[in-house]
């Protein structure tokens, strides 16, 4: 039970965990509020928390009027939580020019809310409201600076250039002004397009119910449970650290935060079991990465895909199953096969806790039990699942003395909720600014024609493609903001060259989690490094190797639909299951250059192109595949031989 104590030297200080967050994820960097100005700030949060639970289950209002007075409730708590910039904050501090920046952009979104029947019954706007409209865009994009950061504001910022410039015919420049401020102001075609309305009807709910979760200690029971199932095998932290950040990512949806909040225990540990530094912050980095996309709760980006694709969140969840599951096998072999090659031992008895208590911790998982059951057969909403979820989690508490959620950690749960939709939202209004942008301007089918120029009819080079804007454009970019704009663009051109679009989708959703660990922006990465104090950049790149499993499996469900439960039957998914594991395995084998036995060149070469064979569909694909990979498989056996012999 050692392990459990948290020596100075398992884990790092909470002190260095709020700096790595700080540094690493802009949620983190907040005012400080202390004494009656936090319980302000806290109650006007939770009160926040409570106006979205009540719009999402119970109000029937206009759209208009809806969206428009959450965001304009998002302004005012955005601007009381976020600064202007990084660093030490004063103390009950908040300086003139964020006052007058919070008022008017809350007062923006308000006068719509009060005239919206007006607005939309005449369509066309008046130069005042122009004027109400840039101010509103102008307080959102500085709260989504400060909240998520500069990458998709600038990606905003030039396809505003390009439609004030050459995006319209008209002469008259204020009048492009003012069709532009109408579409992405006004309309549902740019900040309350789809993004923010999926955010504000499901999102909210869903990081509420994951606040309340985390309340009830889950997130130390699963590191627990983790340790007590495989923290004995060789290179047990590593494996552990694989499966905590999959558990912890059926309730998380941020890479940063999994990579920190597991990676405080289970990175020092991989350390002093002998995994080299760099090792260990990726290993925690590529587990918790995939934490967004593990079900039931993925991340916001997959609300998002039910809603654009049409189809009941419930189908998002049961498609991603069995690609996370392939993913999360990638990472593991792979620290499987580093630990063998190391000859990295696994934690001793007396450092992993006792199965049998733990087991009767079980109680904990029903509130997510629970959720996932409500969200496959229930008729009402997927919000209402989530609310019901809520109650559950704090019956729940009851039973645990040390986590029992009391009226004021309700209280501090819904407002953490309140605070955790702040950056979510500001993503959700500038992607809206972004799609609304490549609509009207017609950019979309101007980077359908480049993209089907350069790939002519060869759906695997459009991939290719798609795969590399995704990562670019996700370097910096938050999953939900690069979702909605991949949505927007290259996922309609998959779907053009027959991709199912689902398929096409699940692709780009993917790709946009990739860019976390993909050099040189890797946010996971770089946090997971700071905590191993180990070079950034070799981290991200390790971690990308971990990942293969990211970068494989899209590409086997866009050109095998049968993974994501698309026109099949239950034999083709298992072949195709089993052919893309065996096939991750060897490329995996192939990249650390162990099997059994350190592989010669030859034997890796013959591992990697076999096992991207059996990942590609086609009976003489996986038929070439099987045999290479069986024949490296034998030379490594013999080769043990020689070696023992």
């Amino acid at each position: 039970m050692a392990l459990f104590k948290k020596k100075a030297s398992d884990v790092i200080e909470p002190m260095d965990v709020d700096a790595v967050m700080k540094k690493y994820d802009r949620e983190s960097n907040t005012r400080v509020w202390e004494g009656v100005p936090k319980i302000v700030v806290t109650c006007i949060l939770a009160a926040f928390s409570l106006f979205c639970v009540y719009v999402t289950l119970w109000a029937t209002w206009l759209d208009e009027l809806r969206l428009t007075s959450f965001v304009a409730f998002i302004m005012f708590i955005g601007y009381l939580v976020f600064p202007a910039k990084k660093g030490i904050q004063k103390v009950n501090y908040i300086p003139w020019y964020d006052v007058v920046l919070m008022l008017g952009g809350t007062a923006a979104f308000l006068y719509y809310s009060f005239n919206a029947l007006e607005i939309v019954a005449r369509y066309k706007i008046t130069t005042l409201e122009v004027f109400i409209g840039i101010v509103g865009i102008i307080c959102l994009a500085e709260l989504c600076r400060r909240s998520v950061g500069l990458p998709i504001l600038i990606v905003a910022g030039v396809l505003l250039v390009y439609a004030l410039v050459w995006g319209s015919t008209n002469p008259d420049f204020f009048a492009r002004i003012t069709e532009n401020v109408r579409v992405l102001f006004y309309s549902k075609e740019g900040i309350l397009s789809t993004p923010i309305n999926v955010c504000s009807k499901y999102i909210v709910m869903f990081i509420i119910f994951g606040a309340f979760l985390e309340r009830t200690g889950i997130a130390d029971f699963f590191i627990k449970i983790a340790n007590a199932l495989v923290g004995r095998f060789s290179g047990g932290p590593a494996k552990v650290a694989v499966v905590a950040s999959a558990l912890e990512g059926m309730v998380s949806g941020s890479s940063v935060a999994n990579t920190v909040g597991s990676g405080a225990v289970t990175i020092p540990l991989m350390k002093r079991t002998g995994y080299k530094p760099e090792f260990a912050a990726a290993a925690e980095a590529a587990a918790s990465t995939g934490g967004q996309i593990m079900p039931p709760i993925m991340g916001a980006a997959a609300f998002l895909m039910a809603e654009t694709v049409g189809v009941p969140y419930s189908n998002i969840v049961v498609k991603a199953i069995l690609p996370a599951i392939l993913y999360f096998a990638g990472v593991f072999i792979t620290v499987h096969l580093e630990a063998k090659k190391e000859g990295l031992r696994g934690l001793t008895r007396e450092e992993l806790p006792r199965l049998k208590p733990l087991l009767k911790q079980l109680y904990l998982l029903l509130p997510l039990v629970l959720l996932i059951y409500l969200v496959g057969t229930s008729t009402r909403s997927i919000a209402y699942a989530a609310a019901i979820a809520i109650v559950v989690a704090i019956v729940v508490s009851l039973f645990n003395k040390e986590h029992r959620i009391t009226p004021k950690r309700i209280l501090e749960a819904l407002a953490a909720g309140g605070q955790g939709m702040i950056t979510v939202a500001a993503a959700c209004g500038v992607a809206g600014i972004v799609a609304g942008l490549i609509s009207s301007t017609g950019l979309a089918y101007l980077l359908f024609n480049g993209i089907v120029a350069l790939a002519g009819n060869q759906t695997i080079i459009a991939l290719f493609l798609t795969m590399l804007c995704c990562i670019v454009l996700g370097m910096g970019v938050p999953t939900t903001a690069n979702y909605c704009i991949m949505a927007a663009t290259c996922a309609p051109i998959l779907v053009q060259m027959g991709v199912p679009m689902i398929a096409a989708h699940f692709f780009v959703f993917y790709f946009g989690i990739v860019a976390d660990l993909t050099p040189p922006v890797a946010l996971a990465a770089y946090a997971g490094a700071a905590i191993a104090q180990a070079n950034p950049m070799k981290t991200a790149f390790t971690a990308t190797k971990l990942a293969i499993g990211a970068f494989i499996v899209p590409y086997v469900f866009a050109l095998n639909p049968a993974m994501l439960f698309i026109d099949t039957e239950v034999g083709e998914v298992i072949l195709i299951c089993i052919t893309s594991l065996i096939g991750i395995f060897a490329v995996s084998a192939s990249l650390e250059g162990f099997f059994v036995a350190r592989m010669k060149w030859y034997e890796r070469i013959m591992s990697a192109v076999g096992g991207l064979l059996l990942i590609y569909p086609g009976l003489v694909t996986d038929s070439i595949g099987l045999g290479l990979v069986a024949i490296a498989v034998v030379l490594q056996f013999l080769g043990r031989k020689k070696i023992i012999a």
